[in-house]
């Protein structure tokens, strides 16, 4: 092939945004050649390429945007040292049906037991399947939702946190609300209550909801919609962590 030729593949590549022909047609020529493939066999393994490439970039971009703080995938559990709950649970989890089925999962139990890095787990796996995902802080939320509404944007952040497919909101019970705060994520929460899937990780039982919340009557209604035909996890158990750096000590 002429280097003009050449020249031209890559400036319509670039054109075009086919940066894996860009990369693979000379590799790709070349083998076509030896193997004696045809025509359409060599544009069948161009397209092939461009296809794994745009596939795995999505990926990447659907998990950039979920805003993960740590790339905690499953597979990088030692559930044997998780709660008896967690291990018996996690298989079904992991299949992310509730994710179509719109269902909750509420995982509940003392600090360093696997409760984020779960969640965090299960969203990457959704993530990789195509499905929207958004990663927060309870207390994050708050704050995005207290800004957008002095800013009058708050019905954009709704819009936006009603379509994900999966909104994982980590580390309830850590600080407390006062009014405003609590109607504003009582509402925000409620928004996908029966349509869209939750994770909630928190280090108190239902029965303390009120020491955050403040209002037992909001709390209560807020326990009922999250609760709905949701998988609800006792994380109750050893510090996670402190197994897992007790046992790299010992292989150490």
């Amino acid at each position: 092939m002429r280097k003009s030729d050449k020249e031209r593949i890559i400036e319509l590549s670039r054109e075009l945004r086919l940066p894996a022909l860009r990369n693979n047609f000379t590799t790709l020529a070349a083998e076509a050649a030896e193997n004696n493939l045809d025509y359409e066999d060599y544009l069948l393994a161009i397209l092939e390429k461009e296809f794994i490439n745009r596939n795995e970039n999505r990926k990447k971009n659907i998990i950039r945007r979920a805003g993960f703080p740590s790339k905690s995938y499953l597979s990088l559990l030692e559930r044997t040292f998780l709660p008896k709950a967690a291990q018996k649970k996690l298989p079904v989890l992991e299949r992310l049906e509730f994710i179509d089925q719109g269902q909750n999962i509420i995982m509940a139990g003392n600090p360093g037991t696997g409760k984020t890095h779960i969640a965090i787990g299960l969203g990457l796996k959704a993530c990789e399947m195509g499905y929207s995902v958004y990663f927060t802080t309870i207390h994050a939320l708050l704050t995005l939702l207290r800004e957008s509404h002095s800013q009058k944007a708050l019905r954009q952040i709704e819009v936006r946190f009603e379509k994900y497919d999966l909104v994982i909101c980590d580390e309830v019970g850590y600080v407390s609300f006062d009014k405003a705060g609590a109607e504003l994520l009582f509402n925000h929460l409620s928004l996908r209550a029966g349509r869209k899937s939750t994770i909630i990780t928190t280090n108190l039982d239902f029965e303390r909801w009120h020491e955050i919340f403040l209002d037992p009557v909001l709390t209560a209604a807020l326990i009922d919609r999250l609760t709905h035909k949701a998988h609800l996890i006792n994380m109750d158990g050893e510090s996670y962590r402190l197994r897992e750096t007790m046992n790299l000590t010992q292989q150490a």
